[in-house]
């Protein structure tokens, strides 16, 4: 079955997935005046922002910010990343920092009309998402419809299988905890949060993500400076990889796009649209400011975690190994234990244990982050009185993911997520003359009168 889905996977990525999102980040960038590099400096101010006075919303401005860094900081970064280099190559790197580079100007989008099309219910609710901008601003609700259902399902079938997944093998890797001990130890620790609603998971991420960035960076740094005389080796073999198609690995630049592309949308999340719900809920009356949060969002998870994921498992050598012994047909390391792998190399015991570490809590922050935008796709199409029902089946799913084959979890996300970018990207490419009165430099244009 895995096969068969990964097999289907590769040719609608090829073909279909990521021709849109790299024309559609070719074109944002172009429509936005290169956003990203224009407002960087604003960017960096903009992380901690503080709340506009009286404005609606659940979170606070950095709250916000960090729910969609800590949802998108996911194992992702650490595992997904090693899947992308053992599956694709070396060259994969490469083309992570590419469709990186255009993903800034599809988050800012996302976020800007997350905030331009959001609704506030008389109870204070706040209502926000892709479904907002594409039934208001782009007048289908049709197309609003299918987003919800489809994103819907991603969320409640990928998260909760892929992050316990990855999850419980660091653990099991690491420190020998049977993996159904720790899907039913996630699953409660994320019931714990999630039963009580987006200011819990907001408080919670608020707390996590600085540290656990923090600890991950400092660790990979380490790897990367005990093995730096392997340096230019590595940056020369990923990007000799990114280009040629007679690999000696046996990959070549068609699987490095595809690995490459595939795993950095699963890394930062552009284009799936869940920047719109996540920067929606922020007390704010400035959508150009949660913009540029996001444009930060997608440097740090590009740039920075993924970046150290792979670079340490390069400059390592585990890769190598890893890619032989599975040519080869012999067993190899991928997922989060190639990551680990690469660690304990450097630092020993130690350093698979930072990973392990790493893996949880990045895993745990998407688990919590995801919970709530699967939440506000399927009200939208089902109503309130799904959330607690909805809530619970999230979280009785997660020991299932725990102990699941990795190669089936993954194809499987893959799958449907891909389908969630289509609706979206019509959106944004849609509206994106509303984003560039956002995306100039000065005031934010007034909202339109109710």
């Amino acid at each position: 079955m895995a096969e068969l889905i990964e097999a289907f996977t590769n040719r609608l990525f090829l073909w279909a997935v990521i021709p849109v999102l790299l024309g559609g980040g070719v074109f944002l960038t172009l429509r936005l005046g290169v956003v990203q590099l224009r407002r960087l400096p604003e960017a960096f101010r903009a992380m901690v922002a503080k709340q506009a006075e009286g404005a609606e919303g659940a979170l606070s401005p950095f709250q916000a910010f960090m729910t969609a860094l800590a949802a998108s900081v996911g194992t992702g970064n650490i595992a997904g990343v090693a899947t992308a280099i053992i599956s694709g190559g070396p060259g994969a790197l490469f083309w992570i920092w590419v469709y990186g580079f255009f993903a800034t100007s599809i988050k800012f989008s996302e976020a800007v009309l997350g905030i331009r099309f959001r609704h506030r219910e008389p109870d204070g609710t706040v209502l926000t998402g892709p479904m907002y901008y594409l039934r208001d601003g782009l007048r289908s609700p049709a197309l609003a419809w299918l987003y919800a259902l489809v994103a819907g399902v991603a969320a409640l079938t990928t998260t909760p299988f892929t992050q316990p997944n990855s999850m419980a093998v660091a653990l099991d890797s690491v420190f020998g905890v049977p993996t159904w001990v720790a899907g039913i130890v996630i699953a409660v620790l994320t019931w714990a949060v999630i039963i009580r609603g987006i200011r819990s998971i907001g408080r919670v991420a608020q707390r996590l993500a600085p540290s656990m960035i923090a600890l991950y960076l400092v660790g990979g740094i380490l790897v990367i400076v005990l093995f730096a005389e392997r340096l230019p080796y590595v940056f020369s073999m990923v990007f000799r990889e990114a280009f040629t198609l007679q690999s000696g690995m046996g990959f070549g630049m068609f699987m490095a796009i595809r690995y490459g592309i595939a795993r950095g949308i699963y890394a930062n999340e552009a284009g799936y649209g869940t920047a719109a719900v996540a920067y929606g809920t922020a007390r704010s009356s400035q959508p150009s400011q949660q913009g540029l949060q996001a444009v930060m969002e997608v440097f740090i998870v590009s740039f920075v975690t993924a970046t150290i994921s792979a670079m340490t498992m390069l400059v390592s050598g585990v890769a190598e190994a890893s890619i032989a012994a599975r040519a080869a047909g012999g067993e190899f390391l991928t997922s989060t234990a190639a990551v680990a792998g690469a660690f304990d190399a450097a630092v020993p015991v130690i350093g698979g244990g930072v990973v392990a570490i790493s893996a949880f809590l990045f895993g745990y922050t998407t688990l919590i982050g995801w919970a709530y935008y699967g939440e506000q796709f399927l009200e939208y199409i089902l109503g309130r009185s799904v959330t607690i029902p909805y809530r619970w089946i999230y979280c009785l799913l997660i020991p299932f993911g725990a102990t699941l084959s990795p190669s089936v979890v993954w194809a499987w996300g893959d799958l449907m997520n891909a389908f969630q970018v289509f609706p979206n990207l019509i959106g944004l490419v849609g509206l994106s003359g509303i984003v560039v009165l956002y995306a100039r430099k000065g005031a934010d244009p007034a909202p339109p009168a109710p």
